[in-house]
């Protein structure tokens, strides 16, 4: 008998080294080990280069057992002889048969395509296993054989590097021009799921059309990546095909979940695909074990979140699913059903916002947002719910305001309030929202337009609370625009207003945060304190983490005009890091800002000038024009000023770049940095004072030098 009887590869394997010396690792301690995957994943592929490449450990060689077009279970047995090679003339059983030739061999037995013949595979491994030591078995299939001591290795979709470099060097053996555009091409990959039968298939049509024109098909892609390989097995000869097998194998439980799973835009829990797909056929109690099945045969895969586990379909598995949904005529229900689940999940995060749960909530409310999005789209789709897409656009406004997702948020709050709806309250709330939301990016004229229609409707239709909302905001635009008497003036009413109505959440906190903001900057940092003070505790009290963030903001502004530098230090480090945590970046500029100054105020102008830099990426990224506004920019101005008088121009600039240069998480690991002593070797303030916020002293020079600087003689080191 021939040591092996692998067949040799017909062009270069791409790829999957680490699951290669997984693969390595597992045969190493498990004499049972699957490789489960959806089809076309590269599943056979993987297990016979792992074989190949694992010979030598096996004194009696590999043997191949191909199953996948085998139909009878009771001929199983058969194969495996056949594989291995035998022949045997006697009345005896192919079991007793296999058995007996195992029992004193150390060999390696591959069994690729055994999913549709699953109870008998495993029960004759089962059986092999147990009677031959000497033998191990490397499977591949659809579904794990669920024998005891198999371990199992779930391959996964290539990586972006590799299905692009896949794509490209099949592409080239089909004699298609190179692909030039890296961006093109890594994103048809994306949208292939980066599973190779697709990719060679999408390859194979690269000769005929432009990458952009087939990525642009893309959304047939069964249709379009159907051409067939010659010589293929029949469930691999198109994609279709790949995914069909695996629909023909499930039982009628499973395909319908599938089905109804397609309506999923993103990453979905149990909770959801319970009241989702839940319903007569598929009763709520039996989601959970068929999703369990799916689970098990890669249709579905699990991920870890930042919100918990959640699970997740391919792309071209839900296409699939979505094509069956279409022709159950079960589609537009199910699809109201996904937006009512998404619905009643934003209104519990807008509560859940104003708890200890706020860190939850970003987080969850950024694992939904695909289905969330999907969830206002269908609400826009159909005039008569017009009116749930503005609801649900206000409702995510901590969302929009306090997430960093401003640009996006007013994308939905546009688009709803553009179509005519006849629920008045939810029209008022994404008014109020986007007045708020324009303000933040610094569209004022939007803010007023919609701030004003908001008081005018709610004025006539008796919403005290919207009138309340609108109120707030406007005060709000005059705090930006530097008009402090009157912000003073509407916040402090709508304040009164959320007395009256008996509202306290994250938002009427702000409204305190923001009177004292305009008290500040007038002067009465006493009353700004006590406000914000009162915030904190409140925040402390409730778990409320965003808000106090600016409170925390306010009040280290106090501490550094007070020439308190360690308090303001302090105060900031928190703010910052709740800004971060939150990825709120309008809260987090401001802040950084302000422990740029208080960096200058210690005597570190070149770490000054460093988050300067750092700020501006950030200010980009919000859209601001630095809110125009002399209050907000006086530390960013008065910390420019003294950085550059002790640096020179030359100087200042050099340093600025530097923080320029710097990811938004590594400015922030920066700024939070534990202080080093200005004073000590190398230090920008050897000798300098901590000095008040509002002097005008000249700082010492700082004699360093930014990162890749010349140093100023030929020998010295920059340091």
């Amino acid at each position: 008998m021939r040591r092996s009887n692998l067949p040799a590869e017909l062009n270069r394997f791409v790829g999957r080294a680490a699951e290669q010396d997984e693969l390595a690792l597992l045969l190493g301690e498990f004499r049972l080990v699957t490789v489960v995957g959806v089809g076309g994943v590269g599943k056979t592929r993987l297990v016979l280069r792992s074989a190949a490449a694992l010979q030598k450990r096996f004194a009696d060689g590999v043997r191949l057992a191909e199953l996948a077009s085998l139909r009878d279970p009771e001929l199983v047995a058969h194969a495996l002889v056949e594989a291995l090679g035998l022949t045997d003339h006697t009345v005896r059983g192919p079991r007793e048969v296999l058995v007996e030739h195992l029992a004193e061999l150390r060999l390696l037995l591959v069994v690729d395509g055994f999913e549709h013949l699953v109870e008998e595979c495993a029960a004759l491994l089962r059986e092999l296993l147990r009677g031959c030591p000497g033998l191990t078995v490397l499977a591949a299939g659809r579904r794990p054989l669920r024998v005891d001591g198999e371990a199992v290795l779930t391959l996964a979709p290539m990586a972006d590097a590799d299905a692009m470099e896949l794509l490209a060097g099949r592409a080239a053996e089909a004699g298609a021009p190179r692909v030039a555009d890296a961006g093109i091409l890594r994103e048809l990959c994306r949208r292939l799921d980066g599973i190779p039968l697709a990719l060679e298939l999408a390859a194979a049509r690269l000769p005929l059309l432009t990458a952009e024109q087939l990525l642009r098909r893309l959304d047939d892609r069964f249709r379009l990546l159907d051409g067939g390989r010659r010589g293929a097995l029949a469930r691999h000869q198109t994609l279709r095909t790949a995914i069909g097998w695996s629909h023909e194998l499930c039982t009628p439980e499973e395909r319908l979940l599938w089905a109804r799973l397609s309506v999923f835009a993103g990453p979905f829990d149990l909770e959801a695909v319970e009241y989702v797909c839940g319903g007569t056929e598929l009763p709520a109690d039996r989601v959970l074990d068929v999703l369990g099945e799916l689970l098990a045969q890669s249709l579905v895969a699990r991920e870890e979140t930042a919100a918990g586990p959640r699970y997740r379909m391919l792309d071209t598995v839900a296409a699939y699913g979505a094509e069956w949904l279409s022709a159950l005529g079960d589609t537009e229900r199910m699809r109201r059903r996904h937006r009512d689940w998404y619905m009643g999940l934003a209104t519990w995060c807008e509560l859940e916002w104003f708890s200890p749960r706020q860190a939850e909530v970003a987080a969850a409310t950024d694992v939904a947002l695909p289905n969330l999005r999907a969830a206002l789209e269908l609400c826009l789709e159909v005039p008569e719910d017009a009116s749930l897409a503005q609801h649900l656009a206000g409702t995510l406004w901590f969302y929009w305001a306090g997430c960093g997702r401003l640009s996006e948020g007013r994308h939905w709050l546009d688009r709803s309030l553009g179509v005519a709806a006849e629920h008045e309250d939810a029209r008022l709330k994404a008014l109020w929202v986007l007045g708020y939301v324009a303000i933040l990016q610094g569209d004022d004229t939007a803010a007023v337009a919609a701030l004003h229609e908001c008081a005018e409707r709610a004025r006539d239709s008796g919403n005290a609370m919207a009138g309340a909302y609108a109120t707030h905001r406007l005060g709000c635009l005059a705090l930006l625009s530097d008009d402090l008497p009157r912000a003073e003036e509407l916040i402090g009413r709508s304040l009164e207003a959320y007395r009256e109505l008996g509202e306290l959440n994250s938002n009427v906190l702000m409204g305190q945060v923001e009177l004292a903001l305009a008290r500040a900057f007038q002067g009465d940092l006493e009353g700004a304190v006590a406000l914000c003070a009162e915030v904190r505790e409140i925040c402390e009290e409730r778990g409320e983490r965003w808000t106090r963030a600016y409170a925390l903001y306010v009040l280290a502004y106090a501490a550094l005009t007070g020439g308190d530098h360690a308090a303001a230090r302090e105060l900031l480090t928190e703010c910052l890091t709740i800004n971060h945590l939150f990825h709120d970046l309008v809260g987090l500029v401001l802040a950084l800002e302000l422990l740029a100054l208080v960096t200058m105020a210690e005597g570190d102008p070149a770490e000054a000038a460093v988050l300067q830099g750092a700020a501006m990426p950030v200010w980009d990224a919000v859209g601001l024009p630095l809110f125009g506004s002399a209050n907000f920019n006086g530390p960013r101005l008065l910390c420019e000023r003294q950085a550059s008088e002790a640096l020179g121009a030359e100087g200042y600039a050099a340093w600025y770049g530097e923080g320029q240069a710097l990811s938004l998480d590594a400015a922030v690991d920066r700024a939070l940095a534990e202080r080093r002593d200005p004073a000590g070797p190398g230090g920008a303030g050897a000798g300098a004072q901590p000095r008040p916020f509002r002097t005008g002293r000249a700082p010492v020079p700082d004699t360093r030098k930014p990162a890749g600087s010349p140093s100023t003689s030929g020998g010295e080191a920059a340091g």
